[in-house]
C-alpha cells in the first residue's frame, strides 16, 4: 500500500510522509476569513483547494478529520471598514448646502491624491488639482500604469501598479461624481478616509456593535459563498470576539516566560529573546525574517505609530487602542488583540499544545504563521527541554493571480465568488478548474483553463449518460447491472484495476489531482472506444463497473453536491434525491406523460401485436414492485414510464408508412421527444437497424438549450429563404419595370440633343456628333431593350 506524503511547508522539497499523531484521526487548524467585505476567486481557490484535500482524507484514505476553522473578526482592515461605514452614514445625516458639500469633497479629493498619488499634484504651472482637470493630469502622470505597463517604463506591473489602478479607479469615478453633484454613492471611496481622518476620535471603542454588526454580515456572506461552491462546514469555528479573556492570559504567560514585553500599553513578542533561548524564528520563511514590507502588512495599517520596540521584526500580541478603535480591559490597560495571537489562542484551545495540520494561503506564510508557530511555542516551550513543537505539518495553497498580480480585496483587483458564478463558471466547473492544478502550485485566471475544465466535465457528462443508456437498454437496472451481466471483457476490467492502483500512487502522492484527473479522463476514453468497438459483444456490466467507480471518485473530490459519501450512485445524483421527494413525487410528471402518450396512441385506433402489448401493459405494476423493492433512485423509479413511452413511439413510427394517420402519427413522435420527454430531462436517440430510440438522462436544462438553438437556427434559416424570396421579387419588379420601357425612348434624355427615327441618339448635348464606338454600343443596348419590351407587351396581352 502506498504511503501518503504530503508537501510541508516546514521541511521544503519533496512531499513527506504523513504520519498522524493517532493513528486513523487528523487534528486540523485552517485559517479562515477576516470577513470585511466580499469573498472573491482567490478565497475559493484556497478553500475550496482545502475541501478537496479534506474530503480525500476522509473519503478516499479513511482517516476520521476534525476540522477547525476561525473567522477573523477583529482586525485592522475590520476597524478601518466598519468605523469609516459608520461616520459616512453619520456624515450623510447631516444638512449641507451644494456648495459646502463640493468644497468638502473637493478637500478629500485633493487628501485622498496626495495620500496615494502623488505625482497628481505635479504640474509645470503650479495648479491645484481639481476634479476638472484631474483626467489630463491623470494620464499624463500615470498613463504608463493604465496603459498596462509600470511607472517607471521597466519591467512587469505588479501589486505596486494594481494599487495605483484601484486608487485610479476611485479618484476617477469621484472626479465624474463631484462634478456632476452626486458625491454621497459617488465619491464615497475618497470620502472614507477623510472622514476618519476628522472624526475617528469620536468613535466610542466600548461600542463592539460597530465592528460586529459589520463582520457579522460579511460573515453570513462568505458561509454562503462556501456553500454555493461545495465546500464542507468545519466541525468547529471560533471567532476572535469570542477569545479576548484567553488572548489576554495567553500573552501573558508569554510574558512570564520572557518572550515578550510590554511598552507603553502595547505587548510585543521578543524575537531574539526566543531565538537565544534556542528557538527558531521564520521556520516557514527565512528569507522573509528581514522584508519590511511584510512585516509592516503582518503589522496592519493601524499599527504603524505604535512605539517601543526591541527589535524591528519583533510583532504586536496586544496593540494599546487608539480613539476610534475596539477596546477590552487588560492587564495593560485598554487594548485589542494583536492579528497573528488570535489563531494561537482559538487553535491551541481546541487542539491543544501540538496538532498534524495548520493550513491557510501561501500569502500567510509570513509573517502571519511563523508568528503563530513563533508564540505558540513560546507558549507551550519548557525551558532546557529544547524547542517545542506545535504544528506538525503545514499546508499552504497556492493563490490565484490575474494580470499577473495576487488577486487582494485590498487591491480591488478581483472578481467576487457570486459575481464569477453568474458570468463565468459553474461551482462543479470553479472546483474542476482547481482541481487541475495542484494545490500548493499558484493558478494564473485564464480563458483557457476554463475552457479545459468544460471539456473534461463534458466527457464525463456523456460517459455517464451513455451508460445508463446501454444498462436501461439490456433491460437491467442500474444497481442490478452487476448481478445480471457479467464481464465479458478482460480488457474492461484491468483497465479498471490499473486506474484504481494508479489513483492511490497519485493521490498519496500530496493529492495530486491534475494526474487524478487525468487518469478518469484516460479510462473514460477506454471505455467509449470499447462502446464504439464492441457494438454486438459489449460489456455494459464493465462498463457500469467503471462508471461507478468515476462516480465515487467525483463524489470524493467534492464535484457532486447533491451526493453523499459513500458515494455508491452511477453519475451526478439527482437533484430530486437531495430534495427528498417520495417516489409518487419524483415519477408523478414522468407517469402523466405516459398516460397522455397511451390515450393519444389509442385514439388514434393503431393496432399491432407488439403495439397492443404495449397498451395494455402494467406499468404502475412496475412502478410499485420498485417502490416495494426498497428503490430509491429516481432515475430507477421513473424507468417504467420511460421504457413503455420510448417502446410504444418505436413501435408507432414503424407503423407510420402505412398508416392513414402517418402525419399525426410522425407528429406525435416528434412531440414526446422535442417536448413532453425533454421537458423531463430526458433525451431519446434514435437509432437505426431496427435497435429502437437509446433513453439517455440529460440535464433538463441543457434539453431545453439544444432545443432552442435548434429552433433559433431554424428561423434563422426561415429568415435567409425568406429574404431571398422577397430579394428574388424584388427583382422580378425591377426587371418588369425596365422592360415596360420602349426602346425608343431608353436614350431620349438631355445627354443628347438629336436621335434618328429608331430613338439612337446620333448628336450629345455639346452638339457633337456621337462616335461610331458609342452609337455601336447603343444599338446593342437597344436590340436587347426591344427583345424584353416585346415579351413583356406579349405577356401583357395574353
Amino acid at each position: 500500500m502506498a504511503q501518503l506524503k504530503v508537501h510541508n511547508s516546514l521541511k521544503p522539497g519533496a512531499p513527506v510522509p504523513f504520519i498522524p499523531k493517532k493513528e486513523g484521526n487528523v487534528s486540523w487548524y485552517a485559517c479562515g476569513p477576516t470577513v470585511y467585505d466580499h469573498s472573491h476567486l482567490g478565497h475559493a481557490r484556497n478553500y475550496v483547494s482545502t475541501d478537496i484535500i479534506r474530503r480525500i482524507m476522509r473519503d478516499y484514505f479513511g482517516f476520521n478529520v476534525n476540522f477547525v476553522m476561525n473567522i477573523t473578526d477583529v482586525d485592522d482592515k475590520i476597524i478601518l471598514k466598519a468605523r469609516r461605514q459608520r461616520l459616512l452614514e453619520l456624515e450623510k445625516r447631516k444638512t449641507y448646502s451644494k456648495s459646502e458639500l463640493s468644497k468638502i469633497a473637493a478637500t478629500a479629493f485633493q487628501s485622498y491624491a496626495q495620500e496615494n498619488l502623488p505625482e497628481l499634484l505635479k504640474s509645470s504651472d503650479n495648479s491645484e488639482l481639481t476634479p476638472s482637470n484631474y483626467v489630463a493630469r491623470r494620464d499624463t502622470a500615470y498613463g504608463k500604469v493604465l496603459g498596462g505597463g509600470t511607472l517607471t517604463g521597466e519591467g512587469k506591473p505588479g501589486d505596486a501598479e494594481a494599487k495605483m489602478k484601484m486608487h485610479l479607479t476611485n479618484l476617477t469615478s469621484a472626479a465624474a461624481a463631484i462634478q456632476e453633484n452626486k458625491v454621497f454613492g459617488g465619491a464615497d471611496e475618497i470620502l472614507l478616509p477623510y472622514l476618519d481622518s476628522l472624526y475617528k476620535e469620536s468613535i466610542d471603542g466600548n461600542n463592539h456593535t460597530i465592528w460586529t454588526d459589520v463582520t457579522k454580515y460579511w460573515e453570513q456572506q462568505f458561509m454562503e459563498d462556501m456553500d454555493a461552491l461545495n465546500v464542507m462546514p468545519p466541525d468547529i469555528i471560533t471567532r476572535v470576539t469570542e477569545y479576548v479573556p484567553q488572548i489576554a492570559d495567553f500573552v501573558d504567560q508569554i510574558i512570564k516566560k520572557g518572550f515578550a514585553y510590554e511598552a507603553d500599553g502595547s505587548v510585543y513578542f521578543d524575537i531574539a529573546a526566543f531565538e537565544n533561548a534556542g528557538n527558531p524564528y521564520a521556520r516557514l520563511r527565512p528569507e522573509s525574517r528581514n522584508d519590511k514590507a511584510l512585516i509592516e502588512d503582518g503589522e496592519g495599517s493601524l499599527g504603524k505609530n505604535l512605539a517601543g520596540k526591541k527589535g524591528a521584526g519583533d510583532f504586536a500580541l496586544w496593540k494599546k487602542s487608539k480613539s476610534g478603535e475596539p477596546v477590552w480591559p487588560s492587564p495593560w490597560g485598554e487594548g485589542r488583540p494583536g492579528w497573528h495571537i488570535e489563531c494561537s489562542v482559538m487553535a491551541s484551545d481546541k487542539l491543544g499544545s501540538n496538532m498534524d495540520i495548520h493550513s491557510g494561503g501561501i500569502d500567510l506564510a509570513f509573517p502571519h504563521h511563523d508568528n503563530e508557530l513563533a508564540q505558540s511555542e513560546a507558549y507551550f516551550c519548557e525551558h532546557d527541554k529544547g524547542p517545542h513543537s506545535w504544528v506538525n505539518y503545514f499546508l499552504h495553497m497556492g493563490h490565484l493571480s490575474i494580470a499577473g498580480s495576487k488577486m487582494s480585496k485590498s487591491l480591488k483587483n478581483y472578481q467576487t465568488i457570486r459575481d464569477a458564478l453568474n458570468k463565468d463558471y459553474t461551482p462543479r466547473g470553479m472546483r474542476i478548474v482547481f482541481l487541475m492544478g495542484r494545490w500548493n502550485d499558484g493558478v494564473e485566471i485564464s480563458p483557457d483553463m476554463r475552457i479545459m475544465a468544460e471539456g473534461w466535465e463534458t466527457t464525463v457528462n456523456n460517459f455517464f449518460i451513455v451508460v445508463k443508456s446501454l444498462i436501461v437498454e439490456k433491460g437491467a437496472s442500474a444497481t442490478d447491472a452487476l448481478k445480471t451481466l457479467s464481464i465479458n471483457s478482460e480488457g474492461l476490467s484491468a483497465s479498471l484495476e490499473k486506474a484504481q492502483s494508479e489513483m492511490k500512487a497519485v493521490l498519496s502522492d500530496s493529492f495530486n489531482t491534475p494526474r487524478a484527473m487525468q487518469l478518469l479522463y484516460e479510462l473514460i476514453k477506454e471505455a467509449n472506444i470499447h462502446i464504439t468497438t464492441h457494438k454486438s459483444n459489449m460489456d455494459v456490466g464493465g462498463l457500469e463497473a467503471i462508471a461507478r467507480w468515476i462516480t465515487k471518485m467525483v463524489g470524493i473530490f467534492g464535484l457532486d453536491a447533491n451526493a453523499t459519501a459513500p458515494y455508491n450512485g452511477l453519475g451526478w445524483a439527482s437533484s430530486a434525491a437531495s430534495k427528498n421527494q417520495t417516489p409518487k413525487e419524483t415519477a408523478k410528471p414522468f407517469a402523466a406523460v405516459f398516460q397522455t402518450v397511451k390515450s393519444e396512441v389509442e385514439s388514434l385506433n393503431l393496432h399491432s401485436d407488439v403495439l397492443d402489448q404495449l397498451l395494455t401493459a402494467n406499468v404502475n405494476g412496475e412502478f410499485d414492485a420498485l417502490v416495494s423493492a426498497g428503490k430509491t433512485d429516481p432515475e430507477q423509479l421513473v424507468m417504467p414510464y420511460l421504457r413503455s413511452v420510448s417502446k410504444i413511439r418505436d413501435e408507432i413510427r414503424k407503423l407510420a408508412p402505412s398508416s392513414l394517420s402517418k402525419k399525426q402519427i410522425l407528429a406525435l413522435s416528434d412531440r414526446i421527444r422535442d417536448d413532453d420527454l425533454t421537458n423531463l430531462g430526458v433525451y431519446l436517440d434514435d437509432r437505426g437497424d431496427e435497435q429502437g430510440a437509446l433513453i439517455k438522462f440529460v440535464p433538463k436544462e441543457e434539453l431545453l438549450a439544444q432545443r432552442e438553438e435548434k429552433a433559433a437556427k431554424e428561423r434563422e434559416k426561415l429568415a435567409q429563404k425568406e429574404a431571398a424570396k422577397l430579394a428574388r421579387e424584388k427583382l422580378e419588379r425591377e426587371k418588369e419595370e425596365k422592360a415596360k420601357l420602349k426602346p425608343d425612348d431608353m436614350f431620349r434624355d438631355d445627354r443628347f440633343t438629336e436621335w434618328d427615327a429608331e430613338g439612337i441618339p446620333t448628336r450629345t448635348k455639346d452638339g457633337e456628333e456621337v462616335t461610331k464606338s458609342a452609337r455601336k454600343k447603343m444599338e446593342k443596348e437597344w436590340k436587347n431593350q426591344k427583345k424584353i419590351h416585346d415579351a413583356w407587351k406579349a405577356k401583357a396581352s395574353s
